[in-house]
């Protein structure tokens, strides 16, 4: 498998910036996921790396080789879409082996390479039926074995589960990571989904809508979910991965040491424990907490509670208080709580995130 890069790719459509300063590399073997909110460039990106778009600036390596001027059918990448684009009046055998004769292979080599893929995906009772006789979830299966049987160098997979249901979803969302796993393939695969992004990849590439922001590049953060989650470069990350999102406060610091940062939020004082760096008292900045982390029943400030939503297994409280004019969200094993009740809570300083003026975090401890 194919080693990709991408260097200060820029994609303009007209006069509009889609993609600014795109650098990345995907290793080989790597399951990369493209996440963002709408309008961030995530299919655009993935284009750009099968061929079906040429790039305004930046080259795009495979392998090493530059592939800018070759066609899709010459840089060995196979695309599942979220729409299938199966042919209706072709058997699952034939959808799958059509590209294969396409390439001008014999039909034992076509026939080895269907069946075991149709193994490989529980197809292999479904060959003789066309498309219109099978489920959503099926009709999947048959779009990503077309694009195993071509033995690529990198899977492209565009929102492939956008259009089944939750419980087909999570099926296929399954087979999936297996299929990696059995095939140690590159896979490069665009999802608005946070759940198939985070369960999925080994590395994300968060994009942001660039909006006219001059100088600001596409990729606000690379790296391991986790690592987006617990300790996110910016405070756009922070907001977009996890829901429900992130609790913020804006607040000014009051005084930045080397393990601990002192903020005020109007008249409360908060504790971040994370490295003060270049902050100075005054400094205008914005306190994050996530709602797993809020210790709900325990604390020396309370709020009261105006929503509730059970969810089974955990609730997430909505609460009035004194450190925002929005209420807070605390997530809980289970809640008896009603709403108008008043409840403790606590949230401690390990649990905190702070961001600068201009949305740059300051240095988790812990």
């Amino acid at each position: 498998m194919s080693e990709i890069q991408l260097r200060g790719i820029q994609k303009n459509f007209g006069g509009v910036q889609v993609l600014a300063d795109i650098d990345l590399t995907i290793e080989k073997g790597e399951f990369c996921v493209f996440i963002g909110p709408s309008g961030c460039g995530k299919s655009t990106l993935l284009r750009l790396v099968a061929g079906l778009d040429d790039p305004s600036g930046g080259d795009i390596l495979m392998g090493g080789t530059r592939v800018n001027d070759k066609p899709p059918a010459e840089r060995n990448v196979a695309m599942v879409f979220q729409s299938y684009a199966l042919y209706p009046h072709m058997t699952v055998y034939e959808n799958m082996a059509f590209g294969l004769r396409h390439l001008k292979l014999g039909e034992p080599e076509i026939d080895k390479r269907v069946r075991g893929a149709a193994e490989m995906l529980n197809l292999a009772a479904l060959m003789d039926r066309k498309p219109g006789m099978l489920s959503g979830g099926q009709r999947q299966r048959v779009a990503i074995g077309r694009a195993i049987v071509r033995h690529p160098n990198v899977y492209l997979f565009d929102e492939p589960l956008s259009n089944l249901d939750a419980a087909l979803r999570v099926k296929t969302r399954v087979e999936i990571a297996k299929l990696h796993r059995e095939m140690s393939a590159s896979m490069i695969y665009v999802t608005h989904d946070q759940v198939e992004a985070m369960t999925l990849a080994n590395k994300i590439v968060l994009l942001r809508p660039l909006a006219g922001q001059s100088g600001v590049p596409s990729i606000a953060q690379v790296g391991h979910p986790l690592d987006l989650y617990h300790r996110p470069a910016n405070r756009f990350v922070a907001g977009f991965i996890g829901s429900p999102s992130m609790n913020f406060f804006d607040a000014k610091l009051v005084s930045a040491g080397e393990r601990s940062v002192t903020v005020a939020v109007g008249e409360t004082r908060l504790e971040a424990g994370v490295a003060g760096g270049a902050g100075k008292p005054g400094d205008a900045v914005s306190v994050g907490i996530r709602p797993e982390d809020i210790e709900v029943g325990a604390g020396d400030r309370t709020g009261e509670v105006t929503h509730v939503e059970q969810l089974g297994e955990h609730a997430y409280l909505y609460l009035a208080t004194d450190v925002s004019p929005q209420p807070i969200v605390a997530k809980v094993a289970d809640s008896s709580a009603r709403i108008g009740e008043r409840v403790a809570y606590s949230m401690p300083s390990a649990k905190m995130h702070l961001f600068a003026a201009n949305g740059d975090a300051f240095t988790r401890l812990h």
